[in-house]
């Protein structure tokens, strides 16, 4: 029998079945998965929040639910009552995050329950295939794609900001002049996490892993120059982030894409990349 007492805010004796519950799905819990492993369950440590529902199901340990509350909530688990007791839960103080994003079921089911409260959303993505890959590309690497160097980060802010206007539709300089979200591009840059093409001092092809767990990478950001475009520098670049990922950092590479951009899926699958799950967005 399943016991659902509303949700609760998880801690560090909760680790091992979180973990156990984050094993199942390693590709959709990825961006999850990468924040607990490096910093645990304190609030302050993970950058926000990790609830959870208690139940009796194979495998997870206790835990039927799971849901992150950050900067992004992201629900990865539950039933239809787990997923109220999540929207309760973030209904008790104002909104804090900028987008629901995760496994469709649990995102477009999270926000029937948010939606009356946070909405109207500024767009629903409700379709948009999880895709991973595990082995060397189909396509050849592009050998030019290389890690963009700290001195470099001038000439990569401004494609990094012209990706950002074309897929989340706003500006990221708006509010604080850019300033948070160059910091975090500068930190990717100085990880080795961004890889650009470069020609004659700007850049033609970016993209970054965002979140790296033990055992996945998910590619972001992929962004070609609009005089570049059409020439399949789109799926020569992305094999080579995926390459780097698979073959040097030694994860499956992973990526999700809004299911109406045609050619973007068509370059995902010529590289390899083979659709594995669903993910939903609801913007902000």
């Amino acid at each position: 029998m399943l016991r659902l007492a509303g949700a609760r805010l998880l801690d560090e004796k909760d680790y091992p079945a979180v973990r156990s519950l984050l094993a199942t799905d390693p590709v959709g819990s990825c961006m999850v998965s990468a924040r607990v492993e490096l910093a645990g369950l304190a609030p302050w440590r993970l950058g926000g929040e990790l609830w959870g529902t208690d139940g009796r199901r194979r495998g997870t340990s206790g835990l039927s639910g799971l849901c992150f509350a950050g900067p992004n909530l992201i629900p990865l688990r539950g039933n239809a009552a787990a997923l109220r007791s999540f929207a309760d839960r973030a209904l008790r103080r104002p909104r804090a995050c900028s987008s629901l994003v995760g496994p469709a079921d649990q995102v477009l089911g999270l926000w029937d329950e948010l939606g009356a409260e946070w909405g109207p959303a500024r767009e629903v993505r409700p379709e948009q295939p999880l895709m991973a890959l595990d082995t060397r590309p189909s396509v050849r690497p592009e050998e030019a794609v290389r890690p963009v160097r700290p001195e470099e980060l001038d000439v990569y802010f401004p494609a990094a900001v012209a990706m950002f206007r074309e897929e989340v539709g706003v500006d990221p300089r708006l509010g604080d002049g850019g300033a948070g979200y160059r910091a975090r591009v500068s930190e990717l840059i100085a990880a080795g996490r961004a890889f650009a093409r470069f020609e004659r001092g700007e850049v033609v092809f970016k993209a970054e892993i965002g979140a790296m767990s033990d055992t996945v990478g998910q590619i972001q950001g992929v962004w070609v120059h609009p005089r570049h475009r059409g020439a399949g520098l789109g799926a020569a670049g992305t094999a080579a982030v995926a390459d780097r990922l698979v073959r040097g950092f030694g994860r499956i590479a992973s990526l999700y894409v809004n299911s109406y951009n045609a050619p973007a899926l068509a370059a995902y699958r010529r590289v390899g990349f083979r659709e594995v799950g669903r993910y939903a967005t609801v913007l902000f």
